[in-house]
């Protein structure tokens, strides 16, 4: 997910679609600038925007205007969102465009500022320019399959949408996806919800969304990634007050967030930095353990132990000298020096369901301190409370836990359906039941102390390989070990300061597979490839 900037700098706040529609008229009016005039700006921001990236080299330098022979399609709704199409589709005329028009209404269907900017684009509209009039009856959409452009406005429906897509419009939405043509999106994709990021039945895939004012919660996690291609954010001169005015608990870090990286003094050991013990690694899944450790190494831990299955130890500790032999079973790991002496746990990777994962697991979510819980960890974790075993772990827990949609799932004993359908409720819901810091993984992942979300904007679909979640455990036991909080802070304090290291970790994460992707491609990317670039990253050497 890459937001790229039009004006002003990326905001650190992201806003449901229900904020932004119930304040921006406002928020503009202590601006004083009219509803009408705001429209036009964000006709313009698209229309900058589509010049710049599609048409740079295409001008007559001499008037700024493309060739004669340029073809766009504009397709229109009835709403606000197809005003701003209608203000895109003069200012093409007036650059010399041959512009068509598709409406989805009738023209008398339009009203208020839409209805103006229809009117003003009728006024300035040629004879070589269209305007058609989508036939919802037989489903028309020979414009779209005919046209010969090399580009398509999709302004039909704005962040007033949710639900589903009308039946009438499915065929068009398809044949747009299907079009050979680029597709720049007016502030959201028609089809996707602009709060959760949900696509009930289809909705448009663009190259590149221009989203104004604030950034929307929807446009940055789920399946939001499939469809909002590059998001250009312009706020329209009203980002700043909007933020000022309108409070929410949804953050994106940019680069910035590399300000919490912990501080190391020149005097540190490996005494006061800590060890750290990693426990998973059942029969046949040494790989899991093994990054996830490794990755704990390369992120700062000082020491680290693993525990493992004795069968695998062969295999976790070979070319890795630096890892410490713990005990390998409950038994011989409870009052050990090892599960004593550590600073913080990771429990999962690997781990298994076997009656000795279990001890294993019983015997580490007892202890109150910092515990980074994945994979199968939070399978037992989820049946643990369940049966109600965790009244009292809960209490006294400082966990980070991180699941998968499906693990998250479990936690909440639902479905994967429902996760995705609300993720910022999802995992909100899973920090205060299990009073946590959550981190919901996927596209746009999403991490909250209870009361805040903080989502990341880094990661590529080449970190769809085995391994990807285990080095992502081990980075945020690593930052948050090295963090110096005073130890008096109260729970929630703790849990939001371990939320902001997990968000820092998160974001490394991604950056790492970035670069890596940048430079090898996303296919065949492997969770070991990301390790020497965490490093690097870690020690900002980027």
């Amino acid at each position: 997910m890459e937001i790229k900037l039009l004006s002003a700098s990326l905001p650190q706040r992201a806003f449901s679609a229900k904020q932004v529609l119930t304040h921006e008229a406002k928020v503009a009016a202590i601006k004083n600038i009219e509803m009408y005039a705001l429209m036009k700006s964000a006709g313009q921001a698209v229309f900058h925007h589509m010049m710049k990236k599609y048409f740079k080299n295409e001008t007559k330098n001499d008037l700024d205007k493309v060739s004669d022979t340029q073809k766009l399609l504009v397709v229109c709704g009835k709403g606000n969102n197809g005003g701003d199409g209608f203000v895109i589709a003069r200012l093409a005329v007036q650059a010399g465009f041959q512009v068509s028009v598709l409406l989805t209404a009738k023209p008398e269907k339009l009203s208020g500022d839409a209805l103006r900017a229809y009117q003003a684009y009728i006024n300035a509209k040629k004879a070589e320019n269209e305007l058609i009039i989508f036939d919802h009856k037989t489903a028309d959409v020979e414009t779209v399959k005919n046209f010969q452009g090399k580009l398509i406005i999709d302004a039909l429906f704005g962040i007033g949408f949710k639900g589903r897509l009308p039946d009438s419009l499915l065929t068009l939405v398809t044949s747009i996806n299907q079009h050979m043509a680029k597709v720049i999106s007016v502030d959201v994709p028609s089809g996707l919800c602009a709060t959760t990021g949900v696509v009930d039945n289809t909705a448009i895939i663009a190259n590149s969304t221009v989203t104004f004012i604030a950034i929307k919660t929807g446009l940055v996690t789920g399946q939001a990634i499939n469809h909002v291609g590059q998001v250009y954010f312009a706020d329209l001169a009203l980002g700043k007050i909007f933020t000022e005015q309108v409070s929410t608990n949804v953050t994106i870090y940019g680069n910035d967030i590399f300000t919490l990286l912990p501080k190391r003094k020149a005097s540190s050991h490996k005494g006061n930095i800590g060890l750290l013990l990693a426990v998973g690694g059942g029969e046949g899944f040494a790989g899991a353990i093994r990054l996830s450790a490794e990755a704990s190494l390369r992120s700062g831990a000082a020491l680290v132990s693993v525990c493992c299955h004795k069968n695998n130890r062969t295999l976790v500790f070979n070319g890795r000298p630096e890892f410490m032999l713990a005990p390998c079973c409950a038994e011989q790991l409870a009052g050990s020096m090892t599960l004593n002496k550590a600073k913080a746990y990771v429990l999962g990777p690997g781990l298994g369901q076997s009656a000795w994962s279990k001890a294993l697991f019983d015997l580490v979510i007892a202890q109150k301190k910092l515990c980074v819980v994945d994979a199968d960890g939070l399978r037992l974790l989820a049946k643990a409370y369940q049966q109600n075993l965790l009244t009292d772990k809960i209490k006294s827990n400082r966990w980070v836990l991180t699941p998968h949609p499906g693990e998250a799932a479990n936690l909440l004993n639902c479905t994967v359906k429902e996760i995705e359908r609300d993720r910022f409720s999802a995992v909100k819901k899973i920090a205060q039941q299990y009073q946590c810091v959550c981190l919901l993984k996927g596209a746009g992942s999403l991490i909250s102390d209870g009361q805040q979300v903080w989502l990341n904007t880094t990661g590529n679909s080449g970190m769809a390989s085995g391994g990807m979640g285990d080095v992502l455990s081990g980075i945020i036991a690593a930052l948050i070990m090295q963090e110096n909080s005073p130890e008096n802070r109260e729970q929630q304090q703790v849990l939001t300061d371990f939320a902001k290291l997990t968000a820092l970790a998160v974001y490394i994460h991604g950056k790492a597979a970035d670069i890596i992707a940048q430079k090898h491609g996303k296919i065949g990317m492997l969770a070991s490839d990301l390790l020497p670039i965490i490093r690097q990253l870690i020690n900002k050497k980027f």
